[in-house]
Order: C-alpha cells, then sequence, then structure tokens
C-alpha cells in the first residue's frame, strides 16, 4: 500500500498546474505566436506559430530551462548582445506578478534575426504564481498583427 501512496504523490508533484493546462490549450489554438513558462521560468511550450518564426516546433525542443531556451532563441537587444534575463517581458511577469512588454530579436534555428514585439502576462492564481504567457510579433508589419 505504501508504494501505491508514494506513485501517486511522485505523480501530484510532477503534474502541471491546471491554469498552465488551460493557458497552452487557448495557444494552440491561436495564430499569434505565444510562448509559455511555468512559475521557475521553464518553457513548457510554445504554439504552432512560434515554432514557424523560431524554425522549430516545441516537440523538438521540449521543455527547456530559461538559459537553454535563451542560449538558442535569445533574446537578444537592437545591438545583437543578450537581453539581460532580468528585462525579459517574462521574467517580469513570473517574479513580478505584473505585465511587461519590450521590443527585441530573437534567433531562428537557421540563424536569422527577428525583431519582435513581446508582452507578457502573469498567470495568477489564489496560490500565487502559476508562470506566464508571452505574445510576440514581428516589429515590421506595422502594427498588423502576426505575419
Amino acid at each position: 500500500m505504501a508504494g501505491v501512496t508514494h506513485a501517486a504523490s511522485v505523480h501530484l508533484v510532477t503534474q502541471k498546474p491546471i491554469e498552465l493546462i488551460l493557458a497552452r490549450n487557448l495557444m494552440s489554438s491561436l495564430s499569434t505566436p505565444a510562448f509559455l513558462v511555468d512559475e521557475g521560468g521553464i518553457l513548457v511550450f510554445y504554439n504552432e506559430a512560434a515554432g514557424i518564426l523560431l524554425g522549430k516546433r516545441f516537440e523538438e525542443v521540449g521543455q527547456v530551462g530559461p538559459e537553454e531556451w535563451g542560449t538558442q532563441f535569445g533574446p537578444f537587444d537592437e545591438n545583437g548582445e543578450p537581453l539581460p534575463y532580468d528585462e525579459q517581458p517574462l521574467v517580469i511577469s513570473v517574479r513580478n506578478g505584473r505585465p511587461a512588454h519590450a521590443r527585441m530579436q530573437i534567433r531562428s534555428a537557421d540563424g536569422s534575426r527577428h525583431t519582435i514585439e513581446a508582452a507578457a502576462l502573469p498567470i495568477l492564481t489564489a496560490h500565487g504564481s502559476q508562470g506566464a504567457i508571452a505574445v510576440f510579433w514581428p516589429a515590421d508589419t506595422n502594427g498588423a498583427g502576426p505575419a
């Protein structure tokens, strides 16, 4: 019986909060590129539209920590330097529980760079932060939305 209890508690620890599951479902139906991170800054999902811009589907990348996704995709400032971690909209949203916006560059899998506008929103519950969602779009579309 103790083994059953242990297995059940391990399952509960690794299960994602319902808010992240619902956010992922919403993002899956959007044509706007979007990222989803958990409360620890782990990239837990990005949608097909983001995958097209990045040149890799989420299934190819999987869940990765901030250092790894930062190395692969950025973000970078206007000079091509890595954007400091504490200045990234997703980080601000998770840490401070408030929306954040920035213009930045990202790098696709083929090495090309794209200037984007990104807006991040925290996912807050009565129990605290569960993560954040960021939507972004190419900055050269003159406000027309996703390419």
